[in-house]
């Protein structure tokens, strides 16, 4: 079978071909994928090449398919599958596969598999590994987005407490304390946002910065106080250039006592150091953010280490049972997949968006491998509207969902534009 794909060969050397798919073995599963949402960690792959820790070194003779966000249709189930598999069934990925210690996972490392394709072949130890999970979502996009909302249930569920005279640690955020969020602003960040205010752990208080307020301002319209409130945490968007003394200022938000959970969501020295700085004792700093410099270094007050019992912690992905968790949330409405996406496009797109990513405003990028657009945004719909019904159309069905992509809108988008 034939399949159109973007493949990485090298640094920045991304390519859109069409080639024919090896015959499926009886230990493997054909499958159609429809959508991917184009992550920082594919820039980060692409940008790095074969020096990428889940890039294989051989990459310029053996590219790997690229896109790890994505949600399809199974087509062929080989016969070792076939009492858990069947055709027509929607799923999803979950990438970090872990398999015998490895740090291969799909849309890095594998010929076959990847996000930004029409078709694959999935491999036996994604199945071997449980990472093939079945979705019943009514959207493929949702099924997309929940492998960046279990990025953040994972960092969540890895960051732990202590209590004097204990060697236990306590795993999770400090129910009920004080949380901030340091260059919170991104897509990342809004999914860690509307996690923590809707799970059943939460803090009392909430505070998320950034330097931009056009963004903090449509995060305050997406995710807001008022929503904040009703469940329990009083929430702040700060911007840490219209302010003196930042250090200072939050602080003072907590009392002086400092925050119990700070995450980081940028790979920048200050940042780190000022997260430090705004611990509480016993406070526990998440690194969220993965650097592409692998000599990245930042200084951690040490003396606070051994008196005030602070701590650090990183994680990369989620894991399978943190994907499940975000495909339960989305199906009982406690997550909005919704408010993270700010433009759609068709598998053309995918080559120079993914390289020019960290420059394109707004949220998650998607993309519907089936179809030819360019990148756009939702908030140029009507705008091309005037000129063009079909963007007319997509903006009166969003509009319909408080200016939000939806699941009537996909709907629209792939009868009318699928190529396959």
């Amino acid at each position: 079978m034939k399949t159109r794909a973007v493949r990485l060969y090298g640094e920045m050397d991304l390519r859109l071909e069409e080639f024919d798919l090896p015959e499926m073995k009886e230990d493997e599963i054909l499958a159609k994928v429809i959508s991917d949402s184009l992550c920082a960690s594919t820039y980060k792959a692409a940008k790095q090449g074969s020096a990428h820790k889940r890039v294989p070194a051989d990459v310029a003779e053996n590219p790997v398919m690229v896109g790890h966000e994505f949600c399809g249709e199974i087509v062929k189930v080989g016969s070792k599958w076939a009492d858990e598999f069947k055709t027509g069934d929607r799923f999803i990925i979950q990438p970090a596969l872990n398999y015998k210690g490895s740090l291969d996972a799909p849309g890095y490392s594998y010929r076959y598999i990847g996000g930004d394709a029409t078709y694959i072949v999935i491999p036996n130890e994604v199945m071997e590994m449980n990472c093939l999970i079945p979705y019943d979502g009514d959207s493929f996009f949702a099924g997309s987005m929940t492998e960046p909302y279990s990025c953040v249930i994972g960092t969540f569920h890895a960051m732990y407490h202590t209590k004097y005279g204990s060697y236990v640690h306590h795993m999770g955020i400090r129910e009920g304390g004080k949380m901030i969020m340091l260059a919170g602003n991104g897509p990342m960040g809004q999914a860690a946002i509307d996690y923590i205010l809707h799970c059943d752990r939460r803090p009392s208080m909430l505070v998320v910065t950034g330097r931009r307020q056009e963004q903090l301002d449509r995060l305050a319209q997406l995710l807001t106080v008022e929503d904040a409130a009703a469940n329990g945490i009083s929430l702040h968007y700060f911007n840490t250039v219209a302010c003196e003394d930042a250090k200072a200022e939050l602080l003072a938000l907590t009392g002086g006592t400092g925050y119990d959970d700070v995450l980081v969501f940028t790979p920048v020295a200050s940042m780190v150091e000022l997260g430090d700085e705004l611990l509480a004792n016993d406070g526990c700093l998440n690194f969220f953010s993965g650097p592409s410099d692998k000599n990245f270094k930042a200084q951690f007050n040490f003396y606070n280490v051994h008196y005030a019992a602070t701590h650090i912690v990183g994680t990369s992905g989620g894991n399978t049972e943190d994907m499940k968790e975000a495909v339960a949330m989305m199906n009982e409405g406690k997550i909005n997949p919704s408010i993270l996406v700010s433009h759609i496009g068709g598998l053309d797109a995918v080559p120079e968006a993914t390289k020019h990513l960290p420059e394109i405003p707004g949220s998650k990028k998607l993309i519907y491998t089936g179809i030819r657009l360019p990148l756009t945004a939702i908030a140029d719909f009507e705008k091309l509207g005037k000129d063009d019904p079909f963007f007319a159309k997509l903006d009166e069905l969003c509009k319909a969902n408080h200016g939000l992509w939806s699941a009537e809108a996909e709907k629209y988008l792939l009868e009318t534009k699928a190529q396959n």
